[in-house]
């Protein structure tokens, strides 16, 4: 089989470490109807991806391959596609969470995943954006609503989809409260938020109430007690899908409301995010970036959920 019809994947045959991940060379798939072949330059690395490396979580059992950010040049189209032609630039999410497999060079995504790449940003900066942005969009914008004038608690704002969300959440003209280390105050200052938080030496619930809507990124005990620092009405998103019992029925008791949800492709909401980055309200952090060779190396450095920002794999 010759080069033009295969291509290098990170893929994986038991669960396990990031050692488990191999380069191996697989046929390069063709697009079906309405569906687009990616070339891809870059994509980014989430906690969802090393979750399921290490439990199958939604996936089950490998063989897989991991991916769900893409940013890249259409290769080809499949019948019926008309939004997108060859050579067209990129970039989007492919549908959570059984869609996978954007840490290869070339992803077949559904072309209603897909939105045109920003002009004004590199492969790398959108290859970062599209679950993180997907995820803050649908919980601030979707889910709470969230207005201009409105109080937002983000927390672990300094994170991947926290870091997104506080800019979100400042376009949309409100006022920003995370939680974050110390050392993260400054950088979180930088992108608009008014009010920080140190969770090593602060307890939320004491420092924060009255606010509209809190989006909690950590869960665990966070998520309850998160209920505790809304305004009567108010809303706490949180986009981890399972979690403490009593989220619902202490959220009624307090007489506000508690939503969890799962981030999903979406190209209305591509383009959303990409008319912020455009406008120059929007930017990821990208604190490293690793050749898809190194795929291993970059879990590794996930996994210790110290990185400010995210991680993006280079296909190039």
């Amino acid at each position: 089989m010759s080069d033009e019809n295969t291509m290098r994947v990170i893929s994986q045959d038991v669960l396990g470490g990031p050692e488990v991940l191999k380069t191996v060379r697989v046929p390069r798939p063709a697009p079906r109807p309405n569906e687009v072949l990616v070339r891809v330059h870059a994509a980014g690395l989430n906690p969802t991806d090393w979750k399921h490396r290490a439990t199958g979580g939604f996936l089950g059992e490998p063989p897989f391959v991991l991916g769900k950010d893409v940013s890249g040049t259409v290769e080809a189209v499949g019948v019926g596609v008309a939004l997108f032609e060859p050579g067209d630039e990129v970039f989007g999410m492919v549908p959570y969470p059984f869609g996978n497999g954007t840490h290869a060079e070339y992803v077949v995504v559904p072309v209603r995943a897909l939105a045109p790449k920003p002009a004004g940003i590199d492969h790398t900066q959108a290859g970062a954006l599209p679950l993180v942005s997907l995820t803050a969009w649908q919980a601030l914008v979707e889910n709470a609503r969230l207005d201009a004038g409105q109080r937002v608690l983000v927390h672990a704002a300094a994170g991947g989809v926290g870091h997104v969300a506080v800019q979100i959440a400042k376009a949309r003209g409100a006022y920003v409260i995370g939680t974050a280390s110390a050392g993260k105050h400054e950088f979180l200052k930088g992108l608009g938020a008014d009010e920080l938080i140190d969770y090593r030496t602060t307890d939320f619930t004491q420092a924060v109430k009255d606010v509209d809507v809190v989006l909690d990124t950590v869960g665990g005990d966070y998520s309850v007690r998160s209920l505790r620092v809304l305004r009567p009405g108010g809303i706490a998103v949180s986009i981890l899908p399972v979690g403490p019992a009593d989220f619902h029925e202490e959220a009624e008791r307090l007489g506000v409301r508690a939503v969890r949800m799962l981030v999903d492709a979406d190209q209305a909401g591509m383009r959303e995010i990409a008319a912020l980055v455009d406008s120059g309200r929007l930017r990821a952090t990208v604190a490293s970036t690793f050749p898809l060779a190194e795929a291993a190396q970059a879990h590794r450095l996930g996994e210790t959920n110290r990185t400010t920002g995210k991680l993006v794999l280079l296909a190039d």
